[in-house]
């Protein structure tokens, strides 16, 4: 199945301002999240560079960033890279798909995907975890996190802008077997109802923590 990684790329560079103004300071109504992502620095902490895969705006890169990893923000759109480099001057971003990130083979201690698989399909989901997968060094962690539910759906409206976004949502033990069939080991399985509708949108979450296995 095509990606239409034009109309995701395309679509993130016209919301790129209001996306960064509406999310980049989320994290601080979001405890819970931020108590993941403690737990995934401690286990990245050391460990080699941690890679922040779909950053958008690199709020999730921020966060680690100051909790002293060596963190890095990879996107697909070149406004969404815009914003992340505005915000933080400080850090290193690269432009590249998740089914070519781009990086060297058993190069990451870590990666954190917040969200970005809900725009690949089911049949390539396996795809672009394996490419996750290959970038990490054994034993590296991956955090990634995603809407609950079985449906897909498409927008065209974002922040009051057109747009052309499928969107696919899923369960944790859907999640989890795909990262069992791309190599992972799953290490961890996390759910949440929605924060207020003023903090996010209005979704349950799911979480998960999965590792490549040392020695393959």
């Amino acid at each position: 199945m095509a990606i239409p990684f034009d109309n995701i790329q395309k679509s993130y560079d016209a919301v790129a301002r209001e996306y960064a103004d509406e999310i980049y300071a989320e994290l601080k109504g979001k405890p819970f999240d931020r108590q993941v992502l403690d737990r995934f620095a401690e286990r990245v902490r050391g460990r080699g560079r941690v890679c922040d895969v779909g950053c958008g705006p690199a709020q999730i890169a921020r966060y680690l960033r100051d909790w002293g990893i060596d963190v890095m923000g990879l996107d697909l759109s070149a406004g969404m890279l815009a914003e992340a480099r505005r915000l933080n001057p400080d850090l290193m971003f690269v432009q590249s798909s998740m089914f070519a990130l781009g990086l060297g083979s058993e190069t990451l201690g870590g990666i954190a995907a917040f969200y970005c698989i809900i725009h690949i399909p089911r049949a390539r989901v396996v795809a672009a975890l394996a490419e996750m997968r290959r970038v990490l060094r054994p034993g590296g962690c991956l955090l990634i996190t995603f809407h609950l539910g079985t449906e897909d759906s498409h927008h065209e409206e974002l922040f009051g802008r057109p747009v052309s976004l499928d969107v696919a949502l899923f369960t944790t033990v859907e999640m989890s077997g795909y990262l069992q069939a791309a190599g992972f080991l799953v290490d961890e399985l996390l759910e949440r109802d929605p924060y207020a509708p003023e903090v996010e949108y209005h979704s349950r979450r799911g979480y998960i923590v999965a590792s490549r296995p040392r020695g393959r």
